[in-house]
């Protein structure tokens, strides 16, 4: 879908950039990118320098920058379509993934309101009731407090130890910046996949239980609410 909507809003000036976040850079995302054959720039960021630099905490996010370098909405949720998986009935022989889809069938998301509202911006630029002004992207920015600083700085020490090699020195730190910034998914999700991929295989996207981290993807959706998952765009 990303791709159709580059196609679309292209001739009017505007670039789609795709950015995965992954630590285990080409080798867990690269098969994700591969398969999805992109025609835009598609990134990986394995320091998640994105995420701190822009405020992302969950997949899909995205910002809006305009022709000046200027952002004109900061991070927020990015649906540009509704999922599949939201379509699909779920039965009690699907065991855990049953209860997974469930719980992501509650997700907050408007990929009819996002669409309208990114080509009412491409239209209308600045006139546009969805591109904010320079102090309104200030306000409208998350806030940063002690807590998520200190959770950033605990997330990266994690990755270093990760990439250096010592891997159960990290988890200790990991699960420092999940403490301290727990609706932060991109903190979470990282650090499971690194205990819950199998050898060899790309990043798990299901992230079940485990003994290393004690929780799930779905205990942690539980736990904050599904309703939590994705902010409301407006």
């Amino acid at each position: 879908m990303w791709q159709a909507l580059r196609t679309e809003l292209a001739p009017k000036g505007v670039e789609v950039v795709t950015v995965a976040l992954d630590t285990g850079g080409a080798d867990a995302a690269g098969p994700f990118i591969a398969a999805a054959a992109p025609d835009h720039p598609s990134l990986i960021d394995e320091a998640h320098v994105s995420a701190e630099r822009f405020g992302f905490v969950n997949v899909p996010n995205a910002v809006w920058i305009d022709e000046d370098g200027m952002i004109v909405r900061p991070s927020h949720p990015a649906h540009v379509k509704v999922s599949k998986l939201r379509e699909i009935e779920v039965t009690p022989d699907m065991g855990y993934l049953g209860e997974m889809l469930t719980e992501l069938q509650k997700f907050q998301v408007d990929a009819a309101t996002y669409l309208e509202a990114m080509r009412d911006w491409v239209e209308h630029g600045a006139d546009s009731r969805w591109a904010l002004s320079p102090e309104q992207v200030v306000e409208a920015s998350r806030p940063r407090p002690r807590e998520h600083a200190e959770a950033a700085a605990a997330f990266e020490l994690g990755q270093h130890l990760h990439r250096a090699g010592h891997r159960d020195d990290a988890v200790a730190w990991f699960k420092r910046a999940h403490e301290l910034h727990p609706e932060n998914w991109t903190y979470k999700r990282q650090a499971w996949t690194f205990v819950t991929t199998p050898e060899g295989q790309p990043s798990d996207l299901i992230q079940a239980d485990n003994d290393v981290y004690g929780t799930s993807w779905l205990d942690e959706v539980r736990r904050l609410g599904p309703e939590t998952y994705y902010e409301p765009f407006g």
